[in-house]
């Protein structure tokens, strides 16, 4: 029977739990879900743009509201806690990297590709129907939004290649330890002073796996404990003190989200800036971590993160829906909002935070279960298709590269308008065609059936 009480929960959690880790798993995402509520806005003339750019002051508010990197801290941990599961359940290297990722990505992929399929089909709708031509506001919303609201994606893509890199970078750790992080900071600084250097601007590409892999060795070094509360504090002054001065003297803007119209921004591709808002932000989690350990201790709160934590993921999918749901219904409504960062928009945002939160539980509801998928089967033990692995590694990228094209060109198939993505044009039926492959290798390195060990269930 599964434990429902705050009590039973409690007395269920192993003792060397690490709750800290699962609350900041689930407040991370919460404040993602809160910042987008908070940021995204429709001009009087039927434009969706960001309250960030219309009131420039709200900007430093993403020095803490930018919680991305708690995220990939998060992952970290997790990921040094599967590989070592996995280690031990599969003394044999071959298939290893396989198993690993396959169960990483189908987790992710499951509920992402439920997102997708309904984001498709709104936009064939749409386009059937007359919607995306139609000139006016109604036209050019309905275009808007099926772009704007697949971008959530880009950290799905993201964190995918971060799992892909995992096996390495935990053997990396394993014998530099610290010293990967400052070896991966360097470098992304050395990708800035080139791009700002009058290089090559393709160049700070290279950053979106730079920052986001140093950012995610830190969940193994916090997991192997040395992250202490010393260490915490310096990485949160000298992050904190370095993003402020990069945003002072550098070519760097003052928020650390994208902002549309910005001549650069801190997130696509990620900045030495953003870097170290990132060590800032985790350092401060570091510093609040015995702290936090008494207050999870608590069978109360943790039972709050317990009892959110099988939604996080669901909801942060679909949280942008409801919101272009119910703006677009407030617009149908006639229902004006007021001036951005007026005293009547601030008072009003608590209402509206709750409408979006009532619309966001409804679609979880129906979501979630693709988010509690079967349990992902164990390669088999004595696995000896030696092309598995790099199957894998290959299925990877693919995925990697498809989910970003998705979350920039959008799920507009029929109008199939080209985005620019990295050297060139692409559409999003090329997007949902790189897609497609890299499942389709994925698909190939699954564990032989007919192997009795390949039915042990892998717990992650």
């Amino acid at each position: 029977m599964t434990p429902r009480s705050a009590s039973e929960i409690a007395a269920a959690t192993p003792a060397d739990r690490d709750r800290w880790v699962d609350a900041l798993r689930v407040g991370s995402l919460l404040v993602v879900i809160l910042g987008h509520w908070l940021m995204v806005a429709i001009t009087p003339d039927g434009r969706i743009t960001n309250a960030l750019t219309v009131v420039p002051s709200l900007q430093p508010l993403t020095w803490v509201l930018q919680v991305m990197p708690l995220f990939f801290l998060v992952g970290g941990v997790a990921h040094a806690h599967t590989l070592e599961s996995l280690e031990r359940r599969r003394p044999q290297a071959r298939g290893r990297y396989a198993a690993f990722f396959r169960a990483r990505a189908e987790r992710l992929l499951r509920p992402t590709l439920a997102f997708l399929a309904v984001w498709v089909a709104l936009g064939v709708v749409a386009d059937l129907s007359g919607l995306t031509s139609r000139p006016g506001d109604a036209g050019r919303l309905a275009r808007d939004a099926l772009v704007m609201v697949p971008q959530l994606l880009w950290f799905v893509g993201i964190y995918l290649g971060a799992c892909a890199f995992a096996p390495l970078m935990r053997d990396l750790h394993r014998r530099w330890g610290l010293r990967v992080v400052l070896a991966l900071v360097v470098l992304a600084c050395l990708v800035d002073a080139v791009r700002f250097g009058g290089g090559p601007e393709l160049v700070g590409n290279l950053n979106f796996a730079l920052v986001w892999l140093a950012l995610h060795q830190l969940g193994f070094a916090w997991r192997d404990g040395l992250l202490t509360t010393g260490r915490g504090w310096v990485m949160a002054v000298v992050g904190f003190g370095a993003m402020g001065l990069a945003i002072t003297f550098g070519p760097y803007p003052t928020s650390m989200v994208g902002l549309p119209g910005e001549a650069v921004s801190n997130m696509a591709p990620p900045t030495a800036a953003l870097l170290a808002q990132g060590l800032g932000i985790c350092g401060l989690a570091v510093v609040l971590r015995p702290v936090m350990a008494r207050v999870l201790a608590r069978p109360g709160a943790w039972r709050t993160v317990v009892v959110a934590g099988p939604y996080a993921m669901t909801a942060f999918l679909w949280h942008l829906t409801a919101l272009m749901t119910v703006l677009l219904a407030m617009r149908g409504l006639g229902i004006g909002q007021p001036p951005v960062a007026s005293w009547a928009w601030w008072l009003t945002r608590p209402l509206l935070f709750a409408v979006l939160a009532a619309v966001t539980a409804v679609l979880v509801a129906v979501f979630v279960r693709f988010d509690r998928g079967p349990r992902v089967a164990a390669a088999a033990v004595d696995e000896q298709r030696r092309w598995v692995d790099p199957v894998a590694a290959v299925s990877a990228a693919v995925l990697f590269f498809g989910i970003l094209i998705i979350s920039i060109v959008g799920v507009d198939v029929l109008g199939n308008r080209p985005v620019f993505f990295l050297v060139g044009d692409v559409t999003p039926v090329v997007g949902f065609a790189v897609l497609a492959a890299g499942l389709l290798l994925l698909r190939t390195t699954r564990p032989r059936r007919n192997t009795p060990s390949s039915r042990q269930p892998l717990r992650l």
